[in-house]
């Protein structure tokens, strides 16, 4: 089944700066003890709402009471009602395409809209997922009135039957969406447009056998999701197949984190390359570079912490010298001043 970390990752083709509402709604072929249907609403990374087959009325994190609620419960009931009757409808076209028997399968829809960043609405984007197999991804324009396919339908539509989806899309599924959303944006601002500032840490591990040094870049703590992390050599991306990471994971608090790790070998140690790592991120007004001192010796500690470690051991060798030297003398003459008063003769009267 898709889970959040598949949601989250699909939500890379939201503008960074821009918000989302999306639905992950699950049909199951089969008998088990869950509802037949379901969807959980996302606005951005935040769980807003939840809608199955056993009650057919959505249930939302909160503000039931609004004014808006009965609205809500008819608009949800038009969607949620639409894309259920179309995920049936499929099955059975979706099994004999993937040549699958009778048992239990999972049928998962994403879709959902994007209201950009000057409050312009977004486009539309939809997913398809058979046992957790892509099967159908596709996004919808609103001013061109056109759907742009990245992964063909299963079923073909005849031109009748595109113009009737377009309909549904602009004049249902797109307002409804933007609607919910700019409504929940509002409600939630304090949680989904705050901005947090990632925090950078730079690590380094000598890998064991003469198997050269581990640097990896890890920046976390940071919110909204999107960032750009980029790992340098020599002033050229690094290339992917070269790094491990780049994921978007999320921390207990409600940021996210990402890290990146490149292996150089001890060749390219002594190569004397020069790596650095950049980051991009909305909370940050100009782009962040970082440069990674490799040490060709290949040690924990580099050059220049030696340096300031010395320095600095320097510094309190003279400052506890002087600290003595100063103590002694004023001892002594301390002790001076104490000999002449006790010898000194009575004053004549």
């Amino acid at each position: 089944m898709l889970k959040l970390a598949y949601l989250l990752s699909c939500l890379t083709v939201v503008n960074a700066g821009s918000h989302s509402l999306m639905a992950l709604a699950t049909y199951i072929v089969g008998q088990t003890p869950f509802p037949e249907f379901s969807a959980v609403v996302m606005l951005d990374d935040m769980q807003i709402g939840y809608y199955d087959s056993t009650t057919w009325k959505p249930v939302y994190r909160s503000y039931n009471d609004s004014k808006y609620y009965n609205e809500e419960q008819k608009d949800a009931g038009v969607v949620f009602q639409d894309i259920y009757d179309g995920m049936k409808n499929m099955d059975f076209f979706v099994k004999k395409h993937l040549n699958l028997t009778d048992g239990v399968h999972v049928h998962q829809t994403l879709a959902g809209c994007e209201l950009l960043n000057d409050d312009k609405p977004g486009p539309l984007h939809f997913w398809d997922a058979f046992d957790g197999q892509c099967l159908e991804e596709f996004t919808y324009y609103l001013e061109q009135n056109d759907i742009h396919l990245k992964k063909p339908w299963i079923i073909s539509w005849d031109q009748v039957k595109q113009l009737q989806i377009k309909y549904l899309y602009g004049n249902v599924y797109h307002p409804i969406c933007i609607k919910f959303l700019r409504r929940y944006l509002h409600l939630e601002k304090n949680h989904v447009m705050r901005k947090v500032k990632p925090r950078v840490r730079l690590m380094r591990k000598k890998l064991p056998d003469s198997q050269g040094l581990q640097i990896s870049c890890l920046a976390t703590g940071f919110y909204p999701r999107h960032i750009n992390l980029t790992l340098f050599r020599d002033d050229q991306p690094v290339d992917d197949d070269q790094i491990t990471g780049g994921q978007i994971l999320p921390n207990g608090d409600g940021t996210y984190q990402m890290r990146k790790s490149l292996v150089i070998s001890d060749e390219e140690l002594r190569e004397g390359h020069k790596y650095n790592c950049t980051m991009k991120h909305l909370n940050l007004d100009n782009k962040l570079n970082i440069i990674f001192d490799t040490d060709k010796s290949g040690g924990s500690v580099s050059l220049p912490v030696v340096i300031s470690v010395l320095v600095l051991m320097c510094v309190a060798v003279l400052i506890v010298t002087a600290l003595i030297i100063w103590r002694k003398r004023r001892a002594a003459g301390q002790g001076s001043e104490t000999s002449q008063n006790k010898y000194s003769p009575p004053s004549s009267t």
